[in-house]
């Protein structure tokens, strides 16, 4: 079973920990890929290195015929990289994508990986379909109608309005993490195309909360959307027992920690996504000793008739 009482998993984890420590560990023939890591200077690693270069642990299941940790149930699911599967994306050149998550779930947005190859191009969305586009490996060059001209590097992001029209093209290679949805318009209220880098948002306060977020779109009532990023220092976790109406949709770019997704446990880590339908039980902790950092979709400014 993948999936058991926290309880269980945390005594799962203090004895692999204490008996390994003696040399009788219950993985004493399978370093761990955290240890591994360490020992190989991770440091030296480019940012979100881990989400495009995926491991599991213990590493002795890495070529398991027919493992994997995905997860799919009725009020959410647990996408995992081993079990990702790439093809030509729709209207893009040169670019695969896998998507992770899409209405066939039960959402009302799409998440998807692009990964853009030498002189690639993007499509358009729909009519009517917005656009969020996080950079977490290489780097591509935004230009709107306009003739405004970015370059998105690693942790930087664009948002894109409905029936705005934008390429993005790449020289070499890059990979995004790439979000749409099907725009809920208010009269009067119009959001426009938006340039950032997660290091240029501010930290805001999360009240009885230990964790660090950032908010990469305007709180604003034109945006039916955000996209928040979370960080977690070891041994850190929500307070929060969260139960709502939102949707989310999630992407671990650093760390390894415990996600509750309704009554089941899930060890998760870099390069895992997760989609959380509404009103599912949700909750995390971060383990190991570096940091947890993620990427979530919530729904905000609407009323949910």
């Amino acid at each position: 079973m993948l999936t058991s009482s926290l309880p269980s998993l945390l005594l799962l984890l203090s004895l692999s920990s204490t008996l390994s420590d003696d040399g009788g560990g219950l993985f004493c023939s399978a370093p761990s890929v955290f240890e591994t890591e360490t020992a190989s200077s991770s440091s030296s690693k480019p940012l979100y290195w881990k989400v495009t270069n995926p491991t599991l642990s213990p590493s002795h299941l890495q070529d398991l015929p027919g493992f994997t940790r995905s997860v799919y149930k009725g009020d959410h699911a647990l996408i995992t990289p081993e079990s990702h599967v790439f093809s030509p994306l729709p209207g893009w050149t040169n670019t695969l994508g896998a998507y992770l998550i899409t209405p066939a779930m039960g959402s009302h947005f799409v998440m998807y990986l692009a990964k853009m190859q030498e002189n690639s191009k993007s499509g358009l969305p729909p009519n009517d379909v917005e656009r969020f586009l996080f950079v977490v490996q290489g780097s591509a060059a935004l230009t709107n109608a306009s003739g405004a001209h970015h370059q998105l590097m690693v942790d930087s992001y664009a948002y894109l309005a409905p029936n705005s029209k934008h390429s993005l093209e790449c020289d070499a290679s890059a990979t995004l993490v790439v979000f749409e949805r099907r725009y809920s318009p208010l009269e009067n209220h119009f959001t426009k195309q938006i340039v950032g880098s997660t290091d240029q948002q501010p930290l805001l306060e999360t009240p009885g909360e230990v964790f660090e977020l950032r908010k990469l779109l305007p709180p604003s009532l034109p945006y039916d959307f955000n996209i928040h990023i979370m960080d977690f220092q070891p041994g850190e976790f929500l307070n929060v027992k969260e139960v709502h109406y939102n949707q989310h949709g999630l992407l671990l770019l650093e760390g390894q920690g415990i996600y509750r997704l309704g009554d089941s446990w899930y060890p998760v880590q870099s390069g895992d996504a997760i989609w959380m339908a509404p009103f599912v039980p949700q909750w995390y902790a971060a383990l190991g000793k570096t940091r947890s950092r993620y990427l979530l979709y919530k729904d905000v400014n609407r009323n949910p008739l």
